[in-house]
C-alpha cells in the first residue's frame, strides 16, 4: 500500500520495502527501506517501521508504535517442540522496539505471545516464545528471556539480564542489570545478582507510580515480615494477613507468592 504525500494520514511504503498482499497497514503507517512485512501482519495507525525490519507473519502491532532498524518480529519459536503450527505475536499500542530486538511467535502451548501497551524493548533484547508482557514494561539492552516468561505491569529489567523459562516477575518489580533470574520475583520488589536476591522494595518506582504513602508503608511492613523475619514463608504470609492492612497491593503480593511454582527470589 503506497500513499500520496502531503497528508497526515498517508501510508507510505519505501520502494525497496516488500509488503505481502495479505498484510494490513493502517492509516499513517510508514515502512522504511528494505523492510519486509509478511502475510497475516497487521500494523496499527501511525506506526513507524524503520529500515531493515522483518515482520515475518501472523503479527499484530498496535497503533503509534516505533520499530527500529533491524528488529525482527513474528519469526518461528526457537523451541524444538514447535512443529510449524499456526501461532501469533501480538504487540500492543505505543510500543517502542529498538534496534535488532527479536520477538518470536508462540507455540502450541499457548498459541500466541502477547506484549502489552506502552512497552519499551531496547536494542538486542530477546522476547522468547509464549511469553506474556504486561503494560509499561521496560527491557534494557540485551535482556534475554526463555519461553513462557510472564511479566506483570510496570516491570523494569536492567541490561544484560538473563531470565529463565517459566519465570514470573511481579508488577512494579525492578531487576538490576546483569542479573540472573531463575525464580519468581515478587511484585513491588528489587532484585539483583547472579543468582538474584531481593534488595528491598522498589520504593522509588512505587512513589513514581503514585501509590499512596499508606500503601507503601503496608508493603514495607509486609516485605519485612515475609523476607526479613525468622518465620518460614507460610508463617510469614499468615502473619501478614493478620497484621498488615489488606490493601489490594498487599493481597496481590501474597497471591503472587502462593501461585509460584518455581519458588520465590528471597
Amino acid at each position: 500500500m503506497e500513499g500520496t504525500t502531503g497528508t497526515q494520514t498517508e501510508t507510505v511504503v519505501h520502494p525497496t520495502a516488500l509488503v505481502d498482499p495479505g498484510a494490513e497497514l493502517g492509516q499513517g503507517v510508514t515502512v522504511g527501506p528494505w523492510s519486509i512485512v509478511g502475510p497475516g501482519v497487521r500494523v496499527g495507525d501511525g506506526t513507524e517501521i524503520g529500515p531493515h525490519v522483518l515482520l515475518e507473519r501472523n503479527t499484530s502491532v498496535g497503533e503509534d508504535s516505533r520499530i527500529s532498524n533491524g528488529a525482527v518480529l513474528g519469526t518461528d519459536p526457537q523451541d524444538l517442540k514447535y512443529l510449524g503450527e499456526e501461532t501469533f505475536l501480538e504487540v500492543g499500542p505505543r510500543a517502542v522496539i529498538r534496534e535488532f530486538a527479536t520477538l518470536n511467535r508462540g507455540t502450541a502451548a499457548s498459541g500466541r505471545k502477547v506484549v502489552g501497551s506502552d512497552c519499551l524493548i531496547m536494542a538486542y533484547s530477546h522476547v522468547a516464545h509464549d511469553c506474556t508482557l504486561g503494560n509499561h514494561v521496560i527491557l534494557a539492552n540485551s535482556v534475554a528471556m526463555g519461553g513462557h516468561v510472564v511479566m506483570e505491569d510496570w516491570v523494569n529489567v536492567g541490561g544484560l539480564t538473563g531470565i529463565h523459562q517459566f519465570v514470573r516477575i511481579g508488577a512494579h518489580a525492578f531487576i538490576a542489570g546483569a542479573s540472573r533470574i531463575t525464580q519468581d520475583v515478587p511484585p513491588y520488589c528489587r532484585a539483583v545478582g547472579n543468582d538474584a536476591r531481593l534488595l528491598g522494595l522498589n520504593s522509588v518506582g512505587l512513589e513514581r507510580r503514585g501509590l499512596s504513602p499508606e500503601v507503601r508503608t503496608a508493603l514495607k511492613r509486609a516485605y519485612r515480615i515475609l523476607f526479613q523475619s525468622k518465620l518460614n514463608l507460610s508463617q510469614a504470609m499468615a502473619r501478614v494477613e493478620e497484621e498488615v492492612p489488606a490493601f489490594p497491593e498487599v493481597l496481590h503480593l501474597l497471591a503472587f507468592i502462593r501461585a509460584s511454582e518455581r519458588g520465590i527470589v528471597v
